[in-house]
């Protein structure tokens, strides 16, 4: 399966045939133009947000040292800086998944608890390496 970055995901079947599969948690309007979380701790987001910015920042800053021509251990540095601040936004976000959205697919039990398992590990291993 492959993430559209819509509400819905797809599964490639053959060379043409796409089947849609809905959200394990169903946390998407029935059309599947907006996936929205479940629920979000305002502090969290607003943490999220502020970390995100700060990251832009780094990022930009990143540009200018290549314009500068700077030292690249100096660069490489910096880009492990951004990494690791992009993972702790990332461990949040997880964190909320987990507590909001697979919490509540998992205790609707059956077929969406099964999907959301499936969810839960592709994100997982995508996200490992």
């Amino acid at each position: 399966m492959r993430d559209t970055g819509k509400q819905q995901r797809t599964a490639d079947i053959g060379p043409s045939d796409t089947v849609v599969v809905e959200c394990a948690c169903g946390a998407f309007d029935a059309s599947g133009a907006h996936r929205h979380a479940v629920a979000v701790d305002p502090d969290i987001k607003a943490r999220n947000v502020k970390r995100l910015r700060r990251i832009e920042g780094q990022v930009r800053g990143l540009q200018k040292m290549v314009d500068d021509d700077r030292y690249c251990a100096d660069i490489l540095t910096q880009i492990s800086s951004v990494h690791e601040a992009l993972r702790s936004v990332g461990r949040e976000l997880m964190r909320n998944h987990l507590k909001h959205c697979a919490a509540n697919a998992i205790a609707a039990g059956s077929d969406k608890a099964d999907a959301m398992y499936d969810e839960l590990l592709e994100l997982i291993y995508k996200h490992v390496r």
